[in-house]
């Protein structure tokens, strides 16, 4: 049974992890799709967008606000809610691409490093992108922009996979299988410290008793 468990769980282990990556291939898509439209649809788009959230706001605030007021604040708040959307497009992509990597061992600086570059350099493929899409510039400073919603997205992650390996993933360690069946061993008189076999509990010596032939 327990050999069964250890297979089961290294089963799952390998049908798990290539598919960790299929959220980030998704991801990547909706990025293109975004840029591939072109200035006036990207502008509908934002516009409308906008506008429901500031009626949004209008009513849980009880603001009473009418249709020229509505798109008075939305025309202000238009520019900060792209900014905010590329933020949070790329937070999402960090994450999807943080999470697969954690998956195959690579934690800490080498984490940040390896997804933040990626994610930087897709910004910056993105803008180039826009180049050839009608009514759409490049800006660098939205590649910067990019880079800081992916940098939270990879701490997020660091954060979130830790407590979950810890706990919820925690059944799936082959580790803590590895070493349970190491202490079973030594716990059942197999590897003793000082070189013999103690068949019984009641046969093995004291602490005292150790401690003189530690001495010796």
């Amino acid at each position: 049974m327990k050999y069964f468990g250890l297979f089961l769980k290294k089963l799952l282990r390998y049908l798990l992890k290539p598919l960790s990556f299929l959220p980030a291939l998704l991801m990547m898509y909706i990025i293109f799709n975004f840029s591939a439209q072109n200035g006036n649809l990207s502008g509908q788009l934002s516009s409308t967008v906008t506008t429901d959230l500031v009626e949004l706001c209008g009513d849980i605030f009880d603001r009473g606000w009418n249709a020229q007021q509505i798109v008075y604040y939305a025309g202000i708040m238009e520019h900060y809610v792209r900014k905010a959307a590329h933020m949070t497009e790329y937070f999402l992509l960090a994450v999807t691409v943080a999470f697969p990597l954690y998956v195959y061992r690579l934690r800490g600086w080498k984490l940040v490093i390896s997804a933040g570059l990626f994610c930087m350099g897709f910004a910056g493929m993105d803008e180039w992108h826009q180049s050839f899409v009608p009514g759409r510039t490049p800006a660098v400073r939205d590649v910067f922009i990019d880079a800081a919603g992916s940098l939270a997205g990879i701490y997020v992650t660091r954060i979130v996979c830790w407590i979950g390996r810890k706990t919820i993933f925690s059944p799936l360690s082959l580790k803590k299988s590895t070493s349970s069946k190491h202490s079973s061993g030594r716990s059942s008189g197999r590897f003793p410290a000082s070189g013999r076999v103690y068949s019984d509990r009641a046969d093995r010596p004291s602490h005292r008793e150790f401690r003189n032939m530690s001495s010796l």
